[in-house]
């Protein structure tokens, strides 16, 4: 079976050529999608600078001729008890 990435899906990349990776997509397009790696609290100063985000991403580009390699897990679209969209994100486009 065939897997279309959505945002919100939690996958595992298994490139050929690297490490493997886990996380969330945070981005699709036909282009690319990305999966954010990791997260981390920005300290006070950097929240000053810029409010709007408190915290710090660390996503992957995946291109489509690799989406053969993920593995979804799960999704968190449907449990708003465990995630809440960042205020002011970008709606992706469906």
């Amino acid at each position: 079976m065939k897997y279309t990435p959505q945002v919100d899906d939690y996958v595992i990349w298994t490139p050929s050529y690297g490490p493997v990776l886990k996380g969330w997509v945070y981005f699709v397009s036909d282009q690319y999608i990305t999966i954010e790696i990791g997260v981390r609290c920005k300290d006070d100063e950097n929240i000053k600078d810029c409010p709007i985000h408190k915290k710090t991403h660390c996503c992957v580009l995946c291109f489509p001729e690799y989406w053969h390699q993920l593995e979804y897990v799960k999704n968190r679209r449907n449990d708003e008890d465990t995630y809440k969209s960042q205020e002011g994100r970008y709606i992706d486009p469906q």
